[in-house]
């Protein structure tokens, strides 16, 4: 099989106009030709609120067929709880409204699975909460779902708001509910409240006792570096101008952060201009996490516009494919959780694992060489099936966590098997 991949990568080289060499000489071997994975991780938009005007098939209709839109449910016309007409969910709407998304108040809208309760919601529903993008405002990412895979059946994999959400791209379980803690690292007191440190089994650890690279390159970071203990100015661009989110560094997205043995660790938390400068030099790493400021992360409130974010995002993959790296990299974007929008597929019941509920779904986005082509992807999965694709591709056993990485379904749906070389499962 390795002498398949190597032929492979020679073949993708040659196609690319790349140069094999580009790869670096003490990366771990791969079971398939897949030798790096970035992931760029977004912000509070459920799958609804982006592809649901995007999707044709009727809803409840559950297309078993993949090529194209019209094998994914459109959203619903009218409100399931009201009949409200949805909210176009526009840069400047996108800005205005950022919903309520505790665990609380989403336990509350999901209503048991009936999801009709993201307007009535004691306390926390708004018609606000039934916001459709059309084609103009998410163009972007809809051309990806065209010319590459979307799954349509990937859930947040808990209910609440992100830094709970964020936990299960690197333990594939449960550590808190909603944003109860800010690590105990750099930059988290310009944060404000509680702050916490685990010492518990995470992926960064376990990739690193296998010799596996990896990193997060996270913008603002060096701003906050270069500042600290003062907090870090905005960037002149940041909407709303605040000397805290969105416009710099929160430690609380990074779930490197939480961890002892990666905490603030210049070999897996990097600046984001860093991730040009290290393809560059050709020093990628296996496993690469992206993260953008709340201003570019597609975060709703505080001025933010979806268009800055796509943008950011465009720039993640513009970089990659213009590089020696193209041939071997999958690029993946997802959004951390549904940000209390609507969304009308009823979730999955709670995770034997860590008993925690899951929320509705949220995109994700497979991109480049290894992506199927116009391909809607139907196999339940959450952030915890990364989890398991990086132990399958890379550590060669599943479940190394002893987590949700155990038995949640792989990511081998949305990739070419023809460009994989050895078939990434599907489960």
């Amino acid at each position: 099989m390795r002498s398949m991949i190597a032929l492979a990568l020679l073949a993708a080289a040659a196609c690319g106009g790349s140069e094999l060499d580009a790869e670096s000489e003490d990366l771990a071997p791969s079971t398939s030709a897949i030798r790096h994975v970035v992931v760029v991780v977004q912000e509070n938009h459920s799958f609804d609120t982006y592809f649901g005007t995007y999707c044709t098939a009727p809803v409840g209709s559950s297309p078993s067929c993949t090529s194209g839109s019209g094998c994914c449910e459109a959203a619903p016309d009218s409100d399931p709880g009201t009949g409200n007409a949805p909210v176009p969910l526009t840069d400047a709407q996108n800005g205005a409204w950022s919903p309520d998304h505790s665990q609380a108040c989403e336990a509350s809208e999901v209503n048991g699975g009936a999801m009709d309760s993201y307007v009535t919601a004691p306390g926390c529903g708004s018609p606000n909460n039934f916001s459709l993008a059309d084609a103009s405002v998410v163009a972007q990412y809809r051309a990806w779902a065209q010319s590459y895979a979307v799954a349509d059946r990937y859930f947040q994999p808990i209910l609440g708001a992100s830094s709970s959400n964020d936990m299960y791209f690197s333990t594939a379980r449960s550590l808190f509910v909603d944003n109860a803690y800010e690590p105990r690292a750099m930059g988290a007191s310009c944060q404000g409240g509680a702050q916490m440190q685990f010492d518990v089994p995470n992926l960064g650890y376990t990739l690193d006792k296998h010799g596996v690279s990896w990193t997060w390159y996270i913008e603002g970071y060096a701003a906050a570096q270069k500042s600290a203990p003062a907090c870090p100015a905005a960037p002149a661009d940041c909407p709303n101008g605040a000397q805290g989110y969105p416009c710099t560094y929160d430690p609380g997205d990074i779930p490197a952060a939480y961890f002892h043995s990666s905490v603030d660790n210049p070999a897996h938390m990097r600046d984001f201009a860093r991730l040009a400068k290290d393809i560059a030099a050709r020093a990628l790493p296996s496993v690469v996490f992206v993260k953008g400021l709340g201003y570019h992360s597609e975060h709703p409130g505080d001025g933010t516009t979806i268009s800055a974010g796509e943008k950011f995002v465009a720039s993640v993959f513009s970089l990659v494919e213009r590089s020696v790296y193209a041939p071997t990299t999958l690029v993946l974007v997802t959004w951390d959780e549904s940000g209390g929008y609507f969304d009308h597929v009823t979730p999955p019941p709670p995770s034997a694992v860590d008993g925690q509920p899951y929320g509705p779904r949220v995109p994700l986005l497979a991109l480049g060489h290894f992506a199927r082509k116009n391909y809607v992807s139907h196999t339940q999965m959450e952030h915890s099936s990364l989890v398991r694709f990086f132990e399958w591709n890379w550590l060669h056993g599943t479940g190394q966590l002893h987590g949700r990485d155990a038995s949640v379904n792989n990511i081998g749906s949305l990739l070419d098997p023809r460009a994989t070389v050895a078939r990434v499962p599907e489960n």
